[in-house]
Order: C-alpha cells, then sequence, then structure tokens
C-alpha cells in the first residue's frame, strides 16, 4: 500500500524541485550587461525604470 503514494509524490517532489530552480535561475541569476556608456545599456520594458552604465556594467538605479 505505501508503493502507491510513494509513485505519485516522488515525481510531484522533482517536478516542484526542477520548477523552482528554474524560475529561481531565471530571476536572480542574469548577470549584468558590459557597457562603455548608458547608450550601451537595453531600453527598459516600462517607462519607469531608470537604467544606467555604472562601474562598467548596466545597473537599474530603481532599486
Amino acid at each position: 500500500m505505501a508503493k502507491i503514494p510513494k509513485f505519485v509524490y516522488v515525481p510531484i517532489l522533482y517536478f516542484s524541485i526542477l520548477l523552482v530552480l528554474t524560475i529561481y535561475d531565471q530571476a536572480y541569476f542574469n548577470d549584468p550587461r558590459p557597457c562603455v556608456s548608458d547608450k550601451d545599456c537595453p531600453r527598459p520594458k516600462f517607462q519607469k525604470s531608470n537604467v544606467r552604465c555604472r562601474k562598467g556594467y548596466c545597473v537599474n538605479l530603481d532599486g
């Protein structure tokens, strides 16, 4: 009887860990782009964000 819940719970556990790692990787491990001037930085998607070149990397100054 205990084999049936294991057969269901183990794939759900592995899938949830994979999903969390995938989302975490996309959200927090984006390396800043190297730049020389403010024009080298990408245009922000939102009007309120302020991306500038600081110490050779593109940085969001709004936080």
